[in-house]
This record gives C-alpha cells, sequence and structure tokens, in this order.
C-alpha cells in the first residue's frame, strides 16, 4: 500500500472518529466524577459533603440529566447520614434528584484537546417533590477525543425551602441539638462524560 494511501485511510479513520463523537451520546463516568454540598450549623461551623452515586447522559441532541441517587449521601458520620436520607430527603418517597439542562454540543465537540470553554446555563433542579430553575456558571473541558468534562465555575446555592425541605432540617437540628442549620446549601459539581 502507498503511503498517499494509508495516509488517505487515516484521514478517513479520524473524521470518521470525529463525527462519531459529534453525534455519540455522552455518558456520565459516575466513578470520576463529584457532586458536594457545603452544610453550615451553629452559623459557623461549615462540612463538605457529597453523593457518591451518579448517572448522567447527554443525549445527541444536548439533552443533559444528571440523576443523584440520594441514599448515597456522605458525610462521614454514618448516624447522621441515616437521618438525612430518612428525616431530610425522605429517600422512601423521593429516593433521587434530577438535573436537567439543555446544552449546545457544537462549541464542545469543536474543541481541541486541552481546550476550554466557560458556558452561562440554565439548568433545572428537581428535588423532593419540587422543582427550580437556576443560571449555572460552568467550564466545559475537552479532555480527548472521546471525554469532555464540565466543572461548576461557581457554587450552585439551593435553597431549602424551595423544595420543602425546611422542615427536615428542623428535625435533623432538633436531634442533634443544634442552634441552627443554614438554608443555604452551596453545590458544586465535577463531571467527566465519555462518548459511547
Amino acid at each position: 500500500m502507498s503511503r498517499r494511501s494509508r495516509c488517505k485511510i487515516l484521514g478517513f479513520l479520524l473524521l470518521a472518529g470525529a463525527t462519531l463523537s459529534a453525534r455519540a451520546d455522552w455518558y456520565l463516568d459516575g466513578e470520576s466524577s463529584r457532586l458536594s454540598f457545603v452544610s453550615t450549623k451553629n452559623a459557623n461551623i461549615s462540612e463538605v459533603q457529597r453523593f457518591l452515586v451518579l448517572h448522567g447522559k447527554v443525549d445527541s441532541k444536548g439533552l443533559a440529566e444528571v440523576e443523584v441517587e440520594l441514599d448515597s449521601v456522605n458525610s462521614g458520620i454514618p448516624l447522621r447520614d441515616e437521618r438525612m436520607r430518612k428525616d431530610l430527603f425522605q429517600i422512601q418517597t423521593f429516593p433521587d434528584a434530577l438535573i436537567t439542562a439543555q446544552i449546545d454540543l457544537r462549541p464542545i465537540n469543536d474543541l481541541a484537546p486541552g481546550a476550554q470553554l466557560e458556558l452561562r446555563l440554565p439548568l433545572t433542579v428537581n428535588l423532593h417533590g419540587k422543582q427550580h430553575a437556576y443560571n449555572a456558571e460552568l467550564l466545559a473541558t475537552r479532555l480527548d477525543d472521546r471525554r469532555f468534562q464540565v466543572v461548576t465555575l461557581e457554587p450552585l446555592v439551593i435553597n431549602a425551602e424551595d423544595f420543602d425541605l425546611a422542615p427536615g432540617l428542623e428535625s435533623l437540628r432538633n436531634v442533634a441539638g443544634l442552634s441552627a442549620i443554614s438554608l443555604s446549601v452551596p453545590v458544586g459539581a465535577v463531571l467527566i462524560f465519555t462518548a459511547r
């Protein structure tokens, strides 16, 4: 096979790969992704907690969904986790939260590996039977031909009252003997998606 023929075949394969990535669905790599939040008690004691199990997908039309299994909340204290599952999130009735957004994938697909793009993106959070819209400041990074990463440039501040979580927080405050638990909760994310 001539060098020119090999170059043509290589060019075709690269083009086919780029087309595949542009049309492929992107799936969340739950092992490499992280969703964390900061809770504040007694006015000045803040603690970082996270959810261990996330699922997600961005389809070829740019519809992004991230599902959070609330049962996977992890504060490092098993008794507190159990109280949050039962009294705050009420996982028997509301087992998960869903974050949705519509993304224009063209600019991300056009990024070279290592290149970044800042996004201001409206997204919707469905939690505890309620829905609320936010404007998110995000940074998308093309890691390689088949992976991209999305991180929050600024924490998304969730207010517990928007999702009827204030009574659950009050229950947690009472049982823990605290003077206060903040209703405002900053949330941060590092999400990695892989094309399939």
